[in-house]
């Protein structure tokens, strides 16, 4: 039966307060508090400065220290950073399992977040809602830095831009990589996508160019042709493969993630298609839609049967045929999702799964947590806080390269600027260097 992610109260490990930045400010990098830039000026030590919670090159939040699994004995739940992964361990979080059209507290669009025990990590989708979820696991943002995108369904890349500014904001120096397919016609394919939303947030982006690292502002778009079977990704061991997939129109895929023997399979949206099933064979985890019947969908949504049934078993995959899928493939774990998590809905698909499957399943909920190693996979819920603070900076954020705030001079009208209350006066700007 489904399991709940139950939000219990969690005992304070760090009191930290959200960071306040302005055009012209910056993380202090010291007690977290968001202080003015003439009292960072003045609080900065004379000698050395605190070290980062850096363990293993991974920043945590300041007070947390990840711990070593003993024996394969796994916690009941997951607590995010006090778990340190295994040299040949992975670990996937799904941030998002449900539909374009509600975005809930309880439910975001697809998105899929995988952690490897060499320290990478990667995003398989980007849906609506999903960065809200990520950020509760407070990861290191600078790591964070890698989309691999299925389609461009707004519950798949909907989050693009909470990732893009919001990821820069809490630690990114470096370029997003955005990697997706090309589609039908240029216009339709993800670099078309990425310059269209960074156009798009023109006005935000301008005006944070005092405040942050140049670098951690720009987006590359990696795209590649959707009919392409094979390795588009290929570093520090990892090995990432797509295909194509069937969905609405040309240019969906789906990926399979290879590294020291461990492997991910998501299959996006998509109709039985081949390529999954050549793909995904002796996989760990393997990842497909198991949409709504056409009769569930028929009764949520009030369309006619002949709609109901296009859109459940010719778009997309119902709960039956998903079964058969996994039944063809035997996967070390199959995960099933894209559908309303409700209680009746559950029961009705968890029952129509099992009808055609009798392996290992799971359909997920939002942050259920997979450990991969080679004795066991463990499923699990993330254990998390609704008011999360952002994980800190490392020293190579708070240093890399910025435009000093004297571009922003000519920013705003004179006449505008003409408009400033005069029963405020700001404290002064700090020297250069200062």
């Amino acid at each position: 039966m489904k399991r709940r992610v139950k939000l219990i109260g969690v005992v304070a490990l760090v009191s930290f307060t959200a960071l306040s930045i302005f055009s012209w400010g910056q993380y202090s990098g010291e007690s977290g508090k968001s202080i003015s830039i003439v009292e960072e000026a003045q609080a900065q030590p004379k000698g050395k400065m605190p070290k980062d919670n850096v363990i293993d090159g991974e920043l945590f939040p300041e007070g947390y220290t990840p711990m070593e699994i003993k024996n394969g004995v796994y916690p009941r739940d997951y607590y995010p950073n006090t778990e340190k992964l295994g040299p040949n361990e992975m670990r996937v979080i799904a941030l998002g399992t449900g539909m374009p059209n509600v975005i809930t507290g309880n439910q975001k669009a697809s998105g899929w977040y995988v952690e490897l025990g060499n320290g990478e990590k990667f995003m398989f989708d980007l849906g609506s809602g999903t960065m809200e979820n990520l950020a509760k696991l407070r990861p290191d943002w600078s790591k964070v830095d890698k989309v691999f995108a299925s389609h461009l369904h707004s519950d798949h890349v909907g989050g693009f831009a909470e990732l893009y500014i919001g990821g820069w904001m809490n630690g990114r120096y470096t370029p997003l990589h955005f990697y997706g397919p090309s589609g039908a016609e240029p216009r339709l394919g993800t670099k078309a996508f990425v310059e269209n939303q960074v156009k798009s947030w023109a006005w935000d982006v301008e005006g944070r160019r005092t405040g942050f690292p140049i670098e951690g502002g720009k987006v590359i778009a990696h795209e590649f042709d959707f009919r392409n079977e094979g390795v588009i990704y290929e570093k520090n061991g990892v090995k990432i493969s797509s295909f194509p997939t069937i969905h609405i129109l040309d240019g969906p895929v789906g990926f399979r993630l290879d590294w020291k023997g461990r492997s991910f399979v998501f299959g996006g949206d998509s109709y039985p298609n081949k390529w999954f099933m050549k793909f995904a064979k002796g996989a760990d985890l393997v990842v497909h839609e198991c949409f709504f019947s056409p009769e569930t969908l028929g009764k949520l949504l009030g369309a006619p049967p002949a709609q109901a049934i296009y859109i459940t078993s010719y778009i997309h995959t119902p709960p039956d045929a998903f079964g058969k899928i996994m039944s063809a493939l035997k996967p070390r774990h199959a995960i099933g999702y894209h559908f309303w998590t409700w209680h009746d809905v559950y029961s009705d698909t968890w029952d129509a799964v099992r009808q055609t499957y009798d392996g290992p399943l799971t359909l997920a909920d939002d942050m259920t947590v997979w450990n991969v190693t080679d004795e066991q996979i463990v499923v699990r819920e993330a254990i998390v806080t609704e008011d999360v603070a952002p994980t800190g900076t490392t020293h190579a954020y708070k240093t890399a390269e910025r435009e000093p705030p004297s571009v922003a001079v000519d920013w705003i009208s004179p006449d505008i600027n003409a408009g400033k209350w005069e029963g405020y006066t700001p404290p002064p700007l700090p020297k250069p260097g200062k």
